[in-house]
């Protein structure tokens, strides 16, 4: 992507998102488009904000996190404060997805066991109605 203005739609294709989702990250203080009338452009910020806004909802951030995150740049030219909050939070969420993961993976393993035994039983059953 260049340095050029986006419109509403280009970005829309750009990033695969809606033109309700610009609208609402706008609303939430997240992206900050030019506005002429009512055509918003969106520059190279916004578009570098949208890339993170969007890895932080991947990785399970609240937008609330994403904004803090975001307008900790502005507080440091450095980088040092946003980076170290960054990865802060990046633990914390890194330690609640491995315990969500061996959640669901025990949760997986029970079900493929309750399903194997529902399958044996089934052909048991199955065999019952057969001989009779």
């Amino acid at each position: 992507m260049t340095d050029e203005l986006m419109t509403i739609r280009k970005m829309c294709d750009a990033f695969d998102v809606s033109a309700r989702t610009l609208r609402f990250y706008e609303s939430k203080e997240l992206l900050s488009p030019i506005r002429e009338g009512q055509k918003r452009l969106f520059t190279k910020r916004d578009r570098a904000r949208l890339k993170l806004i969007q890895r932080g909802k991947r990785f399970g951030f609240s937008l609330e996190d994403i904004r803090q995150l975001l307008d900790l740049y502005h507080e440091d030219e450095q980088g040092f404060a946003q980076l170290s909050e960054v990865h802060a939070k990046g633990q914390e969420r890194f330690a609640e997805m491995i315990a969500q993961h061996k959640e669901l993976t025990a949760a997986i393993d029970e079900l493929k066991r309750q399903l194997d035994w529902g399958a044996e039983q089934l052909a048991k059953m199955n065999g019952v109605q057969k001989a009779s």
